[in-house]
């Protein structure tokens, strides 16, 4: 081959090279890490500060229970139902907790002699005090509806201790009781809000 050729053909060669590496870095990140689902919802969690969640710190000695399948879809009702409203987080964290001390987070049909009057579902609301009917009170979606409506009605609730606002709402004969499960309900917030 002729040494002018071949330097042109070695030219053009070298000149697709280089184009190729300096066009390469500029079309592809390579800076930017790769994230898997995980981390992303991790971080997605970490968002939420606990500050916001647990804006006074927790009261007294913290309860903690762990969650079958249907009570952590019944976690999953309450955050639908909170977000629904146009209410925070820290309503949310404020009705878990409720329900955690009403039920367990379990949805509680008449339990006959052992009942509380006539008080049933997540948030053990009474027919009889005017929360809804039966269907109603235990449907996880209107019950917590329910109790949100109740909570927007307290003055100044984002301000005041958990167990101050829950026991507005609620009016129970243990007032202090709901205190006890403010870091669990905080942490299911947590781990379930953006979920």
């Amino acid at each position: 081959m002729n040494t002018i050729l071949r330097k042109s053909i070695l030219g053009i060669a070298g000149l697709t090279v280089a184009g190729g590496l300096a066009a390469g870095p500029l079309n592809h990140d390579t800076s930017a890490p790769v994230r898997d689902t995980a981390v992303t919802t991790t971080q997605a969690a970490a968002k939420l500060d606990s500050a916001a969640l647990i804006p006074h710190g927790v009261q007294g000695t913290q309860s903690h229970i762990d969650l079958d399948d249907e009570q952590t879809a019944n976690v999953k009702a309450i955050i639908a139902a909170t977000k629904k409203a146009g209410m925070d987080e820290r309503a949310a964290v404020v009705s878990i907790a409720t329900a955690l001390q009403e039920s367990k987070l379990e949805n509680l049909g008449h339990l006959g002699d052992r009942n509380d009057h006539d008080s049933q579902g997540l948030f053990q609301q009474r027919p009889s005090s005017g929360w809804g009917t039966v269907e109603q009170i235990t449907d996880p979606e209107y019950s917590t509806t329910a109790f949100l409506k109740g909570l927007k009605q307290v003055d100044g609730w984002r301000d005041m201790p958990l167990t101050k606002a829950a026991q507005t709402v609620q009016v129970s004969a243990y007032p202090d009781h709901y205190a006890q499960w403010e870091q669990q309900a905080a942490d299911l917030v947590a781990e379930h809000w953006n979920s």
